[in-house]
């Protein structure tokens, strides 16, 4: 038993590129966000300093949903899970100082994407750097939040117009730019198995797919700026073998079942962030452990990109010296340990030959029972895909509880007395500033040029054009985030769960 082809090589099960990290290492990508504009731009700039190769922003809930930071649902949010993001003014100020055609920017935002996207564009003209010149993922993906993260503000099917509206527009304006960062991560860390991941990952891959198809494009026009991104567990060869299967798989659907004939739309490229949900509040310096084995795997894997959680998130946000600390575990296994001077270095290991190929076999049947059930909108619909989720999210913390699954310094090695590590505190008086700044943008804009974008915007969405250049003319008339979003919330109304 070996691997079915060499590096670089269709169906790419051992990496997409033939030398893989012998000339280029995957991005160091440490997410990060929190609080103001200003003080984000702080952390990014210490980031960069510290050898990051890439930056990865992380957006407080509101700016995620859609709320500006004065909206009374907003209360208590602001600021607190990453960055408040309203208006161009703040767009700016996180970006102050950082040149848009030197860095490559990862924004994790899904139902706002477009928003934040066409802030984005705008503070990169500025800086004078043209669209085509930007590089970097909006995570832009809608589905999963309906299965496992909750942030979706408008129905299914708009929300796919608003994703394909972007991949039309960003194939003329925006070539370099990933459209979408398709998520297994928070499939995961909602407590799916390895394969329920890679299954339900690319189940709304296809969605997405078949979607823009509808919509008149082309598979190769825009599958090659298609991006996905991953969760690392500490299952450590079972993680190794999800990568190698999950890039075989792809690129067998891509080209069986979509007819794909640029070899790029077969390449799965993907971003792994080692596993939050693994990570400890008790003898929390032992996350560091978790976190590199989750790396290695990662990188083992092929991974294009990385993210390691640092070992204070199970407390709080990192605090500057811990988020150091995942950084450097990443340029450790760059630099120290060997493991990139060869391409895909378990390939042909029996077990993990064995393991990759249960993995797509087993993965591939669950993308069969969605499609009997009617496609991935139908199986979220009717609940099938949360509910095998839960099925295993179940097993796993019975076994936890039960001792069968050992977790150390949670149910087995406890320490009955914990030194408490430092944690970050956020500025009491962020939200008040951040309250005070929105209402000052809405006082000073050109209050008609304002009014006329969002009408536009409402018309065009009650249409068929594409949605991302009125958005963008929104921005710039210094629309808020919670504004457009309104604007098409009158359109499009809201999801509701059932």
């Amino acid at each position: 038993m070996g691997p079915d082809s060499a590096p670089g090589e269709f169906p790419f099960t051992r990496g997409i590129h033939p030398e893989m990290y012998r000339t280029r290492l995957w991005t160091m990508r440490q997410y990060a966000g929190f609080g103001t504009a200003s003080e984000s731009n702080a952390r990014y700039r210490y980031l960069l300093s510290q050898g990051t190769t890439g930056l990865s922003v992380a957006f407080d809930l509101p700016t995620q949903i859609g709320l500006d930071p004065d909206d009374p649902l907003a209360a208590g949010e602001v600021g607190r899970v990453g960055v408040s993001i309203a208006s161009l003014d703040d767009m700016r100020e996180l970006f102050n100082g950082i040149a848009l055609d030197k860095v490559s920017t990862s924004m994790t935002i899904n139902s706002t994407a477009a928003i934040l996207l066409a802030m984005y564009v705008v503070v990169a003209r500025e800086q004078g750097v043209p669209p085509d010149r930007i590089n970097g993922t909006i995570q832009n993906d809608v589905l999963k939040e309906y299965i496992a993260r909750g942030t979706y503000i408008y129905p299914p099917a708009p929300a796919l117009r608003i994703v394909t509206d972007i991949f039309g527009w960003a194939r003329t304006n925006a070539p370099e730019w990933n459209t979408i960062s398709i998520s297994g991560y928070h499939i995961r860390e909602a407590g799916s198995t390895a394969v329920q991941e890679v299954a339900f990952t690319f189940a709304n891959a296809i969605a997405y797919i078949e979607a823009a198809i509808a919509a008149g494009l082309d598979v190769d026009h825009f599958a090659p700026r298609l991006s996905f991104f991953f969760n690392s567990q500490l299952d450590f060869l079972t993680e190794i073998a999800k990568f190698r299967a999950a890039r075989r798989l792809y690129a067998r659907l891509m080209r069986n079942r979509f007819g794909a004939k640029d070899e790029r739309s077969c390449m799965l490229r993907f971003h792994t962030q080692t596993a939050g949900s693994s990570l400890t509040a008790q003898q929390p310096d032992v996350n560091l452990v978790r976190t590199t084995i989750e790396a290695l795997a990662a990188v083992l894997g092929g991974a294009q990109s990385l993210h390691t959680n640092a070992r204070d998130e199970a407390l709080g946000l990192p605090t500057e010296e811990s988020a150091r600390l995942a950084l450097r575990t990443q340029q450790i296994i760059a630099y120290e340990t060997g493991v990139t001077n060869i391409a895909d270095p378990v390939g042909g290991s029996a077990h993990i030959e064995e393991l990759t190929d249960r993995i797509e076999r087993e993965a591939l049947e669950y993308i069969g029972r969605i499609d009997d059930a009617g496609g991935t909108l139908r199986a979220i619909e009717t609940g099938l895909i949360q509910a095998e989720i839960q099925r295993s999210a179940y097993e796993y913390q019975r076994s936890v509880e039960s001792g069968e699954r050992v977790i150390v310094g949670v149910n087995r090695y406890v320490r009955s007395e914990e030194k408490s590590a430092p944690v970050f505190r956020l500025n009491a008086e962020t939200e008040r500033a951040r309250v005070d700044t929105v209402r000052v943008v809405r006082a000073s804009r050109d209050q008609e040029r304002w009014k006329h974008s969002l009408q536009a915007l409402r018309n065009a969405a009650r249409g068929t054009e594409n949605l991302m250049p009125r958005i963008v003319e929104a921005v710039e008339a210094q629309a808020t985030v919670g504004e457009i979003s309104n604007a098409l919330r009158e359109v499009f109304g809201e999801y509701r769960e059932r």
